[in-house]
């Protein structure tokens, strides 16, 4: 059965100023030019305003300091962050996951000295190693792979197709989507000694992630050569993001998809990655830095300072450069 709301619950919720009023009850949310009549819609910046009158939607979350006519029969809800009230908004009609009807799936391999904990859920073909620990209420879907020595905190998600290699450290709360890698063998080589080859460099560390951890689709987070790779609490990784050995993170660090972090990379707290960014083995960025999508980090990069481009350099000084280059060609 499908659930709706009027426009006065969904307010209610939201706790924003409703202005206007709409009699259609509202069942999902949907982007502005493709609502229909009975759907929410958000306007969270000025140039979208244009659009509102054209779409269908009976109402809308938009910022207060838009100025925005609700018309007939639609509704405003006027919010301070209309993206953030569009989060809550998403909670409210989030389906619920896919259901396992086994605790435990008759599939799953279990070695006999694993621990596992209260409310747990391990699907189909999973594996479960040697002296694992799983917290109480964490989810395994079909087909993950948990090696020997590994421990994952309570109330985790792990995605079908994840693997997590032995001995790393998992925190609570942390959901891993489809096809992570955790704790593969880090990218080490050396010439050989007769100069005919390359010898591969032992990677006998882990992988430590803390809590409230988010890694997206494909992505990877290699082992260290000795100690440990480091992923600090609240960090959020987009999907095919490569962060390779002894890279430490600090908290709340955001990752775009397709960037990567080259060995021994230190990111302070709060560092925000653009999509496609490359940053070199050894470079510290420190707390609060951005780096630009599609860049290319050579050196350390200062507290709050934004860089861009490749070499990747304060973000203003780029933007002049383009713009003289684009001034010399025409």
């Amino acid at each position: 059965m499908k659930i709706s709301y009027t426009i006065e619950e969904i307010n209610d919720l939201l706790k924003g100023e409703l202005v206007g009023h709409t009699t259609h009850k509202i069942d999902s949310p949907e982007q502005l030019q493709h609502a229909k009549t009975n759907q929410i819609t958000f306007i969270g910046s000025s140039k979208y305003i244009k659009h509102w009158s054209d779409s269908k939607a009976c109402a809308a979350i938009v910022n207060n300091n838009l100025t925005v006519e609700a018309g007939d029969n639609r509704a405003l809800i006027k919010v301070k962050n209309a993206d953030l009230a569009m989060a809550k908004l998403l909670e409210l009609f989030n389906p619920k996951p896919p259901v396992m009807e086994h605790d435990i799936h008759p599939t799953a391999v279990i070695h006999k000295s694993a621990k596992i904990g209260n409310g747990c859920k391990i699907g189909a073909n999973c594996y479960v190693g040697k002296d694992v620990i799983l917290k109480d209420y964490v989810t395994l879907y079909p087909n993950v792979c948990v090696f020997d020595d590994t421990t994952i905190g309570s109330h985790t998600v792990i995605w079908s197709g994840t693997v997590i290699r032995e001995r790393c450290i998992i925190g609570s709360h942390c959901i891993f989507h489809t096809n992570v890698s955790i704790g593969a063998d880090g990218f080490g080589y050396r010439p050989s000694d007769d100069g005919a080859g390359l010898t591969k460099i032992p990677q006998i560390g882990n992988v430590i992630i803390g809590d409230y951890v988010e890694i997206g689709a494909n992505s990877c987070v290699d082992r260290a050569k000795f100690s440990s790779t480091i992923i600090g609490d609240g960090c959020k990784i987009d999907n095919l993001v490569q962060i390779a050995h002894n890279s430490v993170m600090g908290r709340s660090c955001i990752m775009a998809g397709h960037s990567g972090l080259a060995g021994s990379v230190t990111l302070g707290d709060g560092v925000i990655i653009g999509g496609s960014a490359s940053i070199k083995d050894h470079t510290t960025i420190h707390s609060g830095a951005t780096v630009g999508a599609g860049s290319g980090v050579m050196n350390d990069v200062e507290t709050g300072k934004t860089v861009l481009g490749y070499p990747a350099q304060d973000a203003r000084d780029t933007l002049k450069q383009w713009v003289a280059l684009k001034r010399l060609t025409k």
